[in-house]
C-alpha cells in the first residue's frame, strides 16, 4: 500500500512540475510578445516623425506593433533540430531567427536613439529603419513557424513508427 501512494505522489509531483514549466513558458512567450510590441511602438514612433504619409497612419502604426508582438512570440524561442546538434551542420531556421532578432533589435535601437535625442530621420533612413523592422520580425515569425512545423513532423514520425520509441524500463 505504501508503494502505491509513493508512486502516486511522484506522478502528482511530475504533473505539478509540468504545469509549472508550462506556465513559465507561457509567461516567457508573453514577455517576448510584449518586448516585440514595445519595439514596434518605438519604431512606429520614430517613423511617424519622418514625415512620410504612409508611416503616419494609425493602421501602419498598429501593424508594426502587432507584427512585432507576433514575430517575437514565434521567432525567439525556436525548437532546435536534434540532427543539427549532432552533426554540427548549419541550421537555417536558427540562422533566420538570429538574423531576424538582430535586424529588429537594430531598428528598435536606432528608433529609441532618435526618440531620445529628438532626431528626425530622412525619408531614406525612415525606409531603411522600417524595412529592418518589418524584415526582421518577418524573419522571426517565419523561423518560428518553420521550427514548430519541423518539430511537429518529427513528433508525428516518431508516433507513427511502432516500436521506435518505448518507455524507459524500471
Amino acid at each position: 500500500m505504501r508503494t502505491a501512494s509513493k508512486s502516486g505522489g511522484r506522478a502528482a509531483f511530475a504533473r505539478d512540475m509540468l504545469m509549472v514549466s508550462r506556465a513559465a513558458h507561457v509567461l516567457q512567450r508573453a514577455g517576448l510578445a510584449m518586448a516585440g510590441a514595445m519595439g514596434g511602438t518605438f519604431v512606429a514612433a520614430q517613423l511617424a516623425k519622418g514625415h512620410v504619409a504612409m508611416f503616419d497612419t494609425l493602421a501602419f502604426i498598429a501593424m508594426l506593433i502587432v507584427i512585432g508582438a507576433v514575430g517575437f512570440y514565434l521567432g525567439i524561442d525556436v525548437p532546435r533540430r536534434p540532427a543539427a546538434i549532432r552533426s554540427r551542420k548549419l541550421d537555417a531556421v536558427e540562422l533566420l531567427s538570429a538574423s531576424g532578432t538582430f535586424l529588429a533589435a537594430m531598428a528598435a535601437l536606432v528608433s529609441v536613439y532618435g526618440i531620445i535625442f529628438d532626431e528626425t530621420p530622412s525619408r531614406a533612413w525612415a525606409l531603411v529603419i522600417g524595412s529592418w523592422w518589418i524584415g526582421g520580425v518577418a524573419m522571426l515569425a517565419t523561423a518560428g513557424l518553420l521550427g514548430r512545423q519541423r518539430l511537429a513532423r518529427t513528433v508525428a514520425a516518431i508516433s507513427a513508427t511502432p516500436g521506435r520509441y518505448s518507455a524507459p524500463q524500471r
